[in-house]
């Protein structure tokens, strides 16, 4: 009998300044694994370049060619991605003997808070970068400015290492986070989560309604509909004469950072599976993207509403990537 195999994660890093570095995903397949790892190689600060992919329904190969910082750490990034990829037993269907104490469980959830003298430029941007050097993960950020100019930060974290509860562990967190926000550092505490302090801290997961509204409408704006910037830089085409078995998506834009995580997130949220994608962005950043995609069912996407409601949400992704609104609550001004 053979052995299972599980995801593979290859980085071979660019040889020379200039170079992409090119990282390869073999792994089992469903729907979404793309989004996942566009997203992963997003946060880290990199930029596809290039792009390949397909799969059999069962297994899926997949190649990036991204561009980065010299200070990316690859051992890191491979291991954010090993996370993401599915196993071989969570998508096979094969069921095995699993002692009730092995079941996997949530990772613990921990406050970390810390407090500085006074607050400066940057602040925020080099914790939240220690903490992802720690292998952190931040789930939740409240920020808080005293009226002396004080500053006391809550961050509710979980450790990758799953040693955020040892005392070694906490002191290691609090001597990077001192070492990164300098003379400013007063203190730091660091303990478990529990139900209370959630209810504490949380607020409303939901945004009011008028900024939901305004930010996730499909219909462009008038700027939009008639500008250069509609008409010229965004072709989407549906064809299902090219293929028997799939709906082929061809898209031409200009690039920009996080492009096919969003092209991704979005076929993801429409439940969409895709069999083959091809990604390339030339120097002067036109892109191409090829997406042989079908239904859940197996089905090529046929009805023109589902077509059009597609397609709109990809030229809305495309053409607003980031969204931002403002709002009063209380005292305080709100970023969404």
């Amino acid at each position: 009998m053979g052995v299972l195999c599980e995801a593979m994660v290859l980085i071979s890093q660019a040889q020379k300044k200039g170079d992409p570095t090119v990282i390869t995903v073999n792994c089992p397949d469903k729907t979404g694994v793309g989004c996942d790892l566009s997203r992963i190689i997003l946060l880290f600060g990199l930029s596809i370049s290039r792009g390949d992919a397909s799969t059999d329904g069962k297994w899926c190969y997949i190649v990036f060619w991204v561009v980065g910082k010299p200070t990316t750490r690859w051992n890191l990034l491979k291991n954010r991605l090993l996370e993401v990829c599915p196993s071989y037993l969570s998508t096979s269907g094969l069921q095995y003997y699993q002692p009730e104490d092995q079941h996997l469980k949530p990772p613990d959830l921990f406050l970390l808070k810390f407090w500085c003298s006074y607050h400066r430029k940057g602040l925020l941007h080099d914790v939240t970068e220690v903490l992802c050097e720690l292998e952190l993960t931040i789930e939740r950020v409240k920020v808080s400015l005293a009226p002396d100019g004080r500053v006391m930060d809550l961050f509710f974290v979980t450790d990758s290492r799953e040693l955020l509860h040892t005392k070694k562990r906490q002191e290691e967190t609090t001597s990077y986070l001192k070492a990164a926000i300098g003379e400013t550092f007063i203190s730091c505490e660091i303990e478990l989560a529990g139900p209370e302090v959630m209810a504490c801290s949380q607020g409303s997961p939901y945004l009011p309604f008028g900024i939901t509204e305004e930010m996730f409408n499909l219909e462009l704006p008038n700027s939009l509909q008639t500008g250069v910037l509609a008409s010229n830089s965004i072709s989407i085409a549906v064809d299902n004469n090219l293929s028997h078995s799939h709906t082929l998506v061809q898209i031409l834009c200009l690039d920009h950072k996080g492009l096919i995580y969003d092209i991704m997130r979005t076929l993801k949220d429409y439940n969409i599976q895709i069999s083959y994608w091809r990604f390339f962005a030339n120097p002067k950043g036109n892109c191409e993207v090829d997406l042989f995609i079908m239904q859940t069912d197996g089905k090529k996407i046929i009805d023109p509403n589902k077509q059009n409601a597609m397609c709109s949400r990809l030229r809305m992704e495309l053409l607003r990537p980031l969204r931002v609104a403002v709002a009063s609550k209380g005292p305080d001004t709100e970023l969404w």
